[in-house]
């Protein structure tokens, strides 16, 4: 899916063993989660044996804030899913948790990430009977596990995620069990909480927040928990599991501010991107400006290494509406400046760092630098919080094609030309490492960073025929 000028986030997972408020938690940690997809969301819960569901398009203040709908979801466990589409058109049948009605009872399952292997593992599933109800790949999980010649659930969930490959933070319940999952990598956050004595899994710490849960531990790279009334049992059902390479991107952009993801704050990390940028792109300059929101604390850290004053000089409209209510072209065609306005006080006359996280197509960047000099800028110097992105994310996050990334086929120079700026630097690729608390990148990296280097370090199956010969080196090496 490739709907517009910035990368759209992948998806949220929360879920909750016995708590008699177990819906209204998982409502509000979908709420906490919201940035990580909002296309749709979903909550199944279950009530002694029962199970009972909710998907719905739109937002979860649209959705679940009503106790009518709380009220339908009766049971003391239930997991939810916010939801972005990387794979299967936006369509209510590909909402999750997605559920069924297997041999041994019923299953539910949410999923963040993305399957790389989905579209064999469908062709082959198909060819022995199985009828698919979704496009999205996550459907897949259930069929592996559903025709599974294993005995118990355990054992299937095992054999069905040893067939899979990509990235997967998985959150799955039947009638008294729950598991979380992280693919062997790592790709992919989940973290576990405790409310009052339940358990709970999330795909952030910020979800856990929202409830006032206590965070007890990430789930691991490669890891199965499996929470029951037994209490929670950790299972390796990988035979070799890999070094961590979790996906750095969570720290750029995608990750709330607040959350700690890998024992490191991010908003802390993204200040230290802006404090190595600076380092690394210093700008003769009179202030610097973030593109709000994501640019903030990277613009925090680059103002406070270069000592140039922090201003906002951009202010963003956080009520705008949606695209197809807007009532004519020439309110459609206004585009940035729907959710963008220049603060011309601030602007006027005035050299201009901009800093922003990232730039994908460069349409919005040249559209905000446009829109700063209109205000009156007498300098426009765009500072990029990351290694420019000249490739594809297949684990989760929805990326143009290689061909629509503009860092793909431009140079720096040629691009600050196009965005019409003054200068343009990105940070390094082994400034970001550093940012992270790393002396810089190895040989085989510490993170995947796929997105700015194309080295992905998974196979990527459905795409093999695509592959560089170059990547396949890659993989051998590691």
């Amino acid at each position: 899916m490739d709907t517009g000028d910035r990368f759209n986030d992948e998806c949220g997972v929360f879920g909750v063993f016995r708590n008699p408020g177990a819906s209204a938690l998982t409502a509000l940690g979908l709420h906490a989660l919201q940035h990580r997809g909002q296309e749709a969301a979903g909550i199944v819960s279950c009530d002694r044996g029962t199970f009972r569901q909710e998907r719905h398009m739109g937002l979860v203040d649209d959705n679940f804030t009503s106790q009518d709908v709380i009220d339908r979801l009766r049971g003391d466990c239930a997991i939810g899913h916010n939801r972005y589409s990387t794979t299967g058109e936006p369509a209510l049948h590909n909402v999750q948790p997605l559920f069924a009605e297997t041999a041994i009872g019923g299953f539910a399952v949410a999923h963040n990430g993305n399957l790389t292997n989905a579209r064999k593992l469908r062709h082959t599933l198909r060819a022995s009977g199985s009828i698919f109800q979704s496009s999205s790949d996550t459907e897949v999980l259930i069929h592996l596990l559903a025709t599974s010649a294993k005995a118990t659930f355990i054992e299937r969930f095992v054999d069905a995620i040893r067939q899979i490959e990509g990235a997967f933070a998985l959150v799955a319940m039947t009638d008294n069990l729950m598991v979380g999952c992280r693919d062997a990598l790592g790709i992919r956050p989940l973290v576990i909480g405790d409310f009052e004595g339940s358990f709970i899994l999330a795909s952030e710490t910020c979800a856990l927040d929202i409830i006032g849960a206590r965070f007890v531990r990430e789930v691991e790279p490669g890891e199965l928990v499996v929470i029951s009334d037994r209490g929670l049992e950790s299972v390796r059902p990988f035979p070799d599991t890999p070094p961590n390479r979790f996906c750095i991107f969570e720290y750029v952009y995608f990750a709330r501010p607040d959350s700690m993801l890998s024992g490191l704050n991010v908003y802390e990390v993204r200040k230290r991107i802006g404090r190595e940028l600076a380092k690394e792109g210093p700008a003769d300059a009179d202030i610097v400006v973030p593109v709000p929101d994501s640019g903030v604390p990277a613009a925090i850290g680059y103002a406070e290494q270069s000592g140039l004053p922090f201003e906002l000089g951009i202010i963003r409209n956080h009520y705008v509406g949606r695209t197809f209510i807007e009532p004519s072209d020439q309110i459609r065609h206004m585009g940035v400046k729907l959710k963008h306005n220049a603060n011309r006080y601030m602007l006027k006359g005035k050299r201009v760092v901009l800093v922003d996280d990232s730039i994908v197509r460069g349409t919005t960047s040249m559209k905000i630098v446009e829109m700063v000099r209109d205000a009156g800028a007498a300098e426009v110097h765009m500072r990029i919080a990351s290694p420019p992105t000249t490739d594809s994310c297949f684990y989760g996050v929805d990326t143009p094609e290689k061909s629509k990334l503009i860092a793909s086929r431009m140079s720096v120079e040629e691009l600050a030309r196009h965005i019409r700026v003054d200068s343009l630097a990105y940070l390094s690729i082994d400034g970001l490492y550093r940012a992270t608390g790393e002396d810089h990148r190895h040989e085989v990296p510490q993170y995947c960073d796929a997105c700015f280097t194309g080295e992905y370090p998974t196979q990527l199956t459905d795409r093999a025929d695509r592959l560089p010969q170059d990547h396949l080196a890659f993989l051998e090496r590691a």
